[in-house]
């Protein structure tokens, strides 16, 4: 009997293509998502006021986070997973919530609330088929676009040294965030194939040569740090505050739909499909399992990677094992304490000049994923009031000063939450009207207008 031939192609899911035609493929999804992945963390911390052993520990937990969860999407653990060529890792799309909360409450804080959140990611993914039409894109679109807003606050303050220190805002942090910063778009224009899907780290590679020459690097992390180490259960104490629950709540709804986007482009960029309810369900069931189970480690909560998802739908290779090989990268990283070590050495500068491009194209697909809908006045109504009001209060917290001091939090600490539930809200309540609708009314008024007006013209005048 002839055994079966198993398939080495990279445009087919099941594909195991020989290591050598395997490795630059994946190359490309670890360049994507690396940086991501431990700058998330060495912002919440450095947010926070940690120290840099939570900061090495955070970066250690949050790579092996990623490369699990990428796992589990890509072959599943029973109804867990969604079997698909996806890439999932600590997002960006958290920040802003996690550095409000974590302000408050510290790491513990953003922890414990963190079981709760990816407890509601499982729900969603439950439910999904139910609640699927309540964020149409003019919703999910508006969140997206208020995740990048309220993101350039950190980058400028990064560039300019971080906030706190010495020299913070000298011309030296700036000569060096600037270089960086050119140097990825440079890269990103101009570059070729791998490199320029590699521009953010040319970037941090060039500024962190240049701050090497500066004397602004210091390699006493590498020297004190071991060479393995495994993460341990509780790193913190988990804590549990109500406002600080509902504010990441909120956001891993929010993630959630973001997840059944990213989910949905992969397979229609990269299997000419819709993915099967089966396939979003058991996605945001993965997400949500590894985000709590993560949490218990120190992880930071995970998510959908759009870049990731951008280079299958380019390049159309879904095989299933050149993206597992990007997860094992991670994994192996991750249990190597110097290697997290070496990333808490990028000075601020240079993570602001190379992150402050990634804010601004989250901002950018927050913009494309609102014209998906017909600019019609009610849904330009929702995203401009939901913009309005979110950002409004982020730029003048003092506003809300005389709040309860949990409404506070949860309302001024994150524009986030504040546009996901204005925008929910009116979506819910406002008459849906498409442009074809109000074009009508419109036509109905001026006929009713020329009528009365005929009216009046028609009435015997008295002299």
């Amino acid at each position: 009997m002839s055994t079966p031939q198993h398939s080495q192609s990279v445009f087919d899911f099941q594909g195991r293509p020989p290591l050598a035609k395997a490795l630059p493929l994946s190359l490309q999804h670890i360049l994507a998502m690396i940086m991501g992945t431990v700058t998330v963390p060495i912002i919440v911390v450095g947010a926070v006021g940690g120290s840099l052993a939570e900061q090495m520990l955070l970066i250690q937990v949050s790579l092996i986070a990623a490369g699990i969860s990428t796992l589990v999407q890509l072959y599943g653990v029973g109804r867990f997973g969604a079997r698909l060529p996806a890439i999932f890792g600590v997002g960006f799309a958290y920040v802003p919530t996690l550095v409000a909360v974590g302000g408050q409450y510290g790491l513990g804080g953003i922890l414990g609330a963190q079981v709760i959140g990816g407890f509601t990611m499982i729900l969603v993914g439950l439910f999904i088929t139910r609640i699927r039409h309540l964020f149409p894109p003019v919703v999910a679109g508006i969140v997206v676009l208020v995740i990048g807003l309220s993101l350039y606050d950190i980058a400028i303050h990064y560039m300019s040294g971080g906030i706190g220190e010495s020299d913070y805002g000298s011309p030296l942090n700036w000569m060096v965030a600037l270089v960086t910063l050119v140097t990825v778009l440079a890269v990103s224009q101009f570059g070729r194939g791998f490199v320029k899907l590699a521009a953010i780290i040319c970037g941090i590679a060039v500024g962190y040569v240049l701050s090497l020459g500066l004397g602004m690097v210091d390699f006493t992390p590498v020297h004190e740090a071991g060479w393995f180490s495994a993460p341990r259960v509780m790193p913190f104490a988990l804590e549990f505050h109500p406002a600080a629950v509902l504010s990441v709540v909120i956001i891993c709804v929010v993630n959630s739909v973001q997840t059944i986007g990213d989910l949905s482009a992969t397979t229609v960029g990269g299997m000419n499909r819709e993915p099967t309810t089966r396939e979003l369900f058991g996605g945001l069931l993965g997400n949500g399992a590894t985000t709590a189970i993560g949490s218990l480690f120190g992880a930071m909560p995970t998510s959908s990677y759009s870049q990731n998802v951008g280079i299958v739908a380019m390049t159309k290779v879904i095989s299933r094992y050149v993206l597992a090989l990007a997860a094992l990268f991670m994994l192996v990283a991750g249990f190597m304490p110097k290697f997290g070590a070496l990333m808490t050495t990028i000075p601020y500068p240079v993570l602001g000049g190379a992150t402050i491009t990634v804010f601004g194209m989250i901002t950018m697909t927050g913009i494309q994923l609102i014209t998906k809908d017909e600019m019609s006045s009610r849904n330009m109504t929702i995203a401009s009031l939901s913009l309005a009001l979110a950002m409004g209060i982020y730029a003048a917290p003092e506003s809300i000063e005389a709040f309860p001091e949990m409404l506070q939090l949860v309302v001024g600490g994150s524009p986030i939450v504040v546009a996901a539930l204005v925008a929910f809200s009116l979506n819910l309540v406002l008459p849906r009207r498409s442009l074809a609708d109000e074009a009508a009314e419109r036509e109905r008024l001026a006929q009713r207008m020329n009528h009365t007006n005929a009216a009046t013209d028609a009435e015997p005048r008295v002299t």
